[in-house]
């Protein structure tokens, strides 16, 4: 443990979703691997799925997700990696008296072996999973493994509509509409989860719903000019619906020539944002007779980011005394 863990009394986890350590296809298979193995994440039988993930999708996926990868990596890393541990150190400047880092719960830096340090150290720690809305297929995911890691640790469940988030990312897009101008129609795009999920209770888009109304009412729009679509859809099966490429393609035939989309269920730009939305579906709303999709960045480590996520945490360490 750093010495700087060693005289904070509170320690905050940043917990994101993960990433390969190179756009490789070995290291995109081995970051698919465990990925894809989460009972969480991939819920068929495992009689079943494990074998079809190590002989059928791991062979013919990573070669084609390592070239997608290719395309965004920077130079310190992964999109994610680098804007996730950029928000930890502004996180940290905005609380200096509780130790922040930033984890992942597939790759590394790894959640499960840091809690697993952080076992016996005497310090409250705080789990922040950088994921707004709460879903069994990501939140959960991280709360199994603080739960059987460090049951003595805290965990947010969620930040869908704080104040605070809420009025960073509308304040992200006046800033994109300013530089770029402003589209005729404004898409928030979250991550797809399947149907029955929700259908068995799962509260993801009831929240997801819910932030992109509170963002659009911060930023004053009316309902017909804004939208929220669903992406990043994987295997069969219904998933939840409207599907942001399906939209995409639509709008051109109904007269909207310019859309901005924003990505508010992600904290920090990954594949997902820069080459599935800024990349593809610009691609796809250009093929139907768009003008153009004007991508608006996650909030990475704005300064807004920063000190909204810090006013999470200090809320939560404050209720624990």
């Amino acid at each position: 443990m750093t010495d700087s863990t060693q005289a904070a009394r509170d320690v905050l986890l940043l917990a994101n979703l993960g990433t390969p350590s190179a756009p490789t296809a070995s290291a995109v298979s081995r970051y698919l691997a465990e990925f894809l193995s989460d009972p969480r994440v991939v819920q068929l039988p495992r009689l079943f799925w494990l074998p079809l993930l190590r002989l059928v999708v791991l062979p013919l996926r990573s070669r084609k997700v390592s070239h997608n990868y290719a395309a965004v990596w920077m130079d310190g890393g992964s999109p994610l990696e680098v804007h996730t541990r950029r928000l930890a150190a502004a996180v940290q400047e905005q609380m200096p008296g509780v130790h922040v880092e930033h984890v992942m719960r597939y790759g590394e830096p790894a959640l499960t072996r840091r809690l697993r340090e952080l076992r016996g150290q005497g310090a409250r720690v705080l789990v922040l999973p950088l994921y707004p809305q709460y879903s069994t297929t990501t939140t959960a995911s991280v709360g199994d493994v603080v739960a059987r890691e460090l049951p003595d640790a805290r965990m947010v469940d969620d930040y869908h509509v704080d104040p605070a988030w809420v009025q960073a990312v509308a304040g992200s897009i006046r800033t994109h509409w300013e530089r770029h101008g402003r589209g005729d129609r404004l898409l928030f795009s979250f991550h797809g989860i399947p149907q029955r999920l929700v259908d068995q209770g799962d509260p993801y888009e009831r929240q997801c719903l819910a932030g992109a109304r509170a963002i659009a009412t911060a930023l004053e729009l009316p309902d017909d000019a804004w939208q929220a679509t669903f992406q990043s859809r994987f295997g069969g099966g219904k998933w939840l619906s409207p599907a942001t490429d399906a939209t995409v393609r639509a709008l051109p035939a109904e007269g909207v020539k310019r859309i901005d989309v924003a990505c508010p269920g992600f904290a920090a730009d990954c594949l997902e944002t820069l080459e599935e939305i800024a990349m593809q579906n610009a691609g796809f709303f250009r093929e139907a007779g768009g003008d153009e999709l004007s991508y608006i960045p996650c909030l990475n480590d704005d300064p807004a980011h920063a000190r909204a996520i810090a006013g999470i945490a200090t809320r939560e360490f404050d209720a624990w005394r």
